[in-house]
């Protein structure tokens, strides 16, 4: 039986601000999460895939602990793409609709710098940033860290396999007065247990959803097995299938995703590419339509696709595997968000068979052939 945000110690002003979002049963990370951090407060370490309600998790806690009399940045959020931490922010930004004031502001890449540095001028109590822009801020003396008591990492896998470990140890140093360090993340690769090593306490709380929650469970796995040549042919039939249901097709190279884009928009399918080569101006473009369906099937690469977060993908297709199991996670989860169902289809060629099993083992999955 499943608990109720006021028995897991959230505020009645909160609780009223999650209802106004339609969010009225905690999910299990929420369930899990919010307790310990509302009583104990201390470190923790969460292991949950996107579309679980990780911002609910780590954000109630936050909102309830920061004081709003005290016009100082309190709490830090970092987070791997612009795309996730202008979500978390608004988030959290609805959260408080009845609550007494608490200002949340986001720093991010992409954005005007000084329009950002003008915001920080004003009252703020929690900074949501990506690890690049936050740095420049403080080099220039934008903001301050020094009254930060907590630190929540978000997709912190995401983050070190885009290169940010010399970043994220310099925010770990400019928050030395922290509290507590709150880390989320899909996965738990080497590199990030040197980073709870080194930088979290040894009696941090470890919540590990157990793997066959890592990916989610309303997701169906599926494989289709066809020759290289015959790729986009077997796409196009599953396409054609979709009517309006709407999905991300992952390519593991930029040129591989034009490629496809090109193959599909000749055959009259409303489709957009997004790779890590497009401006930020050509991208929001991109995902401007797709959010608003204006294009019905988005073709992404894994360091493209980082934080996209749009509601109601019905399908994700791995027109390739992807080289790391982690990412099968994080293309996967784009699917099946807040409680719907979704299918994830891999094509593979058939020398790659015993990829399907390696998944199936390392995420305590099941897949189906499908014909």
């Amino acid at each position: 039986m499943s608990k109720t945000f006021k028995e897991l110690g959230v505020s009645p002003q909160l609780i009223l601000g999650l209802e106004e979002l339609g969010i009225h049963t905690p999910t299990r990370i929420q369930e899990e999460a919010i307790p310990f951090l509302m009583e104990n407060g201390g470190d923790l370490i969460a292991q949950a895939q996107t579309g679980t309600g990780k911002t609910a998790a780590f954000g109630l806690p936050l909102l309830a602990k920061v004081d709003p009399k005290v016009n100082e940045i309190q709490a830090l959020v970092v987070a791997p793409t612009r795309e996730l931490a202008k979500q978390i922010a608004k988030q959290l930004f609805r959260f408080t609709k009845h609550t007494e004031k608490i200002f949340t502001e986001a720093v991010c890449g992409g954005e005007d710098f000084d329009r950002q540095v003008a915001s920080l001028q004003r009252p703020t109590h929690i900074v949501v940033a990506t690890p690049g822009r936050l740095m420049d801020l403080f080099n220039r003396k934008a903001l301050t860290l020094a009254h930060v008591k907590y630190l929540v990492l978000d997709e912190a896998d995401e983050m070190l396999s885009m290169g940010f470990k010399k970043e994220l140890v310099k925010i770990f140093a400019l928050t030395r007065s922290r509290k507590s360090t709150w880390l989320f993340s899909a996965t738990i690769p080497d590199a990030i247990q040197g980073l709870i090593k080194d930088y979290m306490s040894p009696k941090a709380h470890l919540l590990k959803i157990d793997k066959g929650h890592v990916v989610n469970r309303d997701i169906d796995h599926r494989f289709i097995t066809c020759s290289r040549d015959d790729k986009t042919d077997f796409i196009s039939a599953f396409l054609k299938k979709q009517r309006e249901e709407r999905g991300i097709i992952f390519c593991r190279t930029r040129a591989g995703a034009i490629v496809l884009a090109k193959q599909l928009a000749v055959r009259q399918f409303p489709v957009d590419v997004i790779h890590g080569d497009l401006t930020q101006k050509e991208r929001d473009k991109v995902m401007r339509a797709f959010k608003n369906k204006k294009v019905q099937f988005l073709i992404a690469t894994d360091v493209a696709a980082r934080g996209i977060d749009v509601e109601g993908l019905s399908f994700v297709i791995h027109h390739q595997l992807p080289e790391q199991t982690e990412y099968y996670t994080h293309r996967s989860g784009r699917t099946a968000r807040a409680g719907k169902k979704g299918i994830s289809i891999a094509f593979i060629e058939p020398r790659e068979r015993g990829k399907i099993t390696g998944l199936e083992n390392e995420l305590g999955l099941s897949f189906s052939e499908a014909y």
